[in-house]
């Protein structure tokens, strides 16, 4: 059955955070990781990439999430479209991610508008913007990586975080990420539906990995197993992680919501997608092919192929779109 969890986010702050006073301008200053996040190594070293878990943090302190430095931030997307993402709410959690229109808006605008219409705002790498949102990355990251005991020789090909701004009562689609992700609730209510990675059948990842994007995975909700799904109560100063390839939706509650997340690839994460690729191209021959752990060898050849055979076709593909 779902799983649920309330998460009240009520921990007393750390004694790091009763030293400041807002406003403060961050850029060196942010407290320790130890300090930012609560989570029970145990429970992560158990579940870690693949159960989402809960886990306490207190990020919606800071003075570089609150209103008006948000809104300053905004600001400075305003030129550079391929950082930033203005949508309508979704009309149901079953809806196809990409038919869900785009508005024209830019961040500042949509922002000073969430009232007057369901609306989601993303702010994409708000580290290559402002300074503390660097810091915070890093710190977060590195305590992510101890947690699970270090990156087991693993290289990490992709680090970025994000900050989602939605209207109340307005809904995120159906849809799975390819990267890792800690998401943490800052401002509002939420309530996240998220499935184990179990939830999407391997043909669906692999017709989604052979195309070699780093994009939205869409899949329909209906089909999905109802017990796989964990249903998180999101409130400040909690958060959960979510495995790669979980899938997800989200409704927020009565009031605009505030979110961040950080995501990662490693060349290993990167290298499941290319086995999932090399499966595609398999079962288009008519073989079963053994999923991505089943046999290491397998693994290292099935990655060392597609590692040359997925951008070619990405290419072809590309070619052919423009010429139609």
């Amino acid at each position: 059955m779902p799983q649920n969890a309330r998460l009240d986010g009520s921990a007393s702050a750390p004694a790091a955070f009763e030293k400041l006073s807002y406003p403060v301008e961050f850029t060196t200053m942010l407290p320790s990781a130890d300090a930012l996040l609560t989570v029970d190594q145990a429970v992560y070293k158990t579940a870690f990439n693949h159960t989402p878990f809960s886990f306490q943090h207190h990020l919606h302190r800071l003075p570089m999430f609150q209103p008006d430095a948000l809104a300053e931030l905004a600001k400075k997307y305003g030129e550079k479209p391929a950082d930033y993402y203005v949508s309508n709410s979704a009309p149901t959690a079953g809806t196809r991610f990409f038919d869900v229109k785009a508005k024209t808006l830019k961040p500042d605008e949509a922002l000073a508008q969430l009232a007057a219409a369901p609306t989601r705002v993303l702010l994409k790498r708000p580290e290559n913007y402002d300074a503390g949102f660097r810091e915070l990355l890093d710190k977060l990251f590195e305590r992510v990586a101890e947690l699970r005991g270090g990156l087991n020789g693993e290289k990490v090909v992709r680090l970025e975080s994000a900050i989602f701004v939605s209207s109340a009562s307005s809904t995120t689609p159906f849809h799975f990420d390819p990267e890792i992700n800690h998401f943490f609730q800052i401002e509002g209510d939420k309530q996240y539906h998220v499935y184990r990675p179990s939830a999407v059948r391997e043909d669906e990842l692999e017709d989604f990995y052979v195309q070699g994007k780093i994009e939205i995975g869409q899949v329909d909700l209906a089909t999905r197993d109802k017990n796989l799904e964990h249903v998180f109560d999101l409130v400040p100063g909690s958060g959960f992680h979510q495995p790669q390839d979980a899938p997800h939706w989200v409704q927020t509650g009565a009031e605009r919501s505030v979110s961040y997340a950080f995501v990662y690839e490693t060349d290993a994460s990167r290298a499941r997608g290319r086995i999932f690729a090399a499966n595609h191209f398999l079962r288009k021959l008519g073989v079963t092919p053994q999923p991505p752990g089943a046999n290491p060898g397998t693994d290292n050849a099935k990655s060392s192929v597609m590692k040359v055979v997925v951008p070619v076709r990405r290419r072809i593909v590309r070619n052919l779109e423009r010429v139609r």
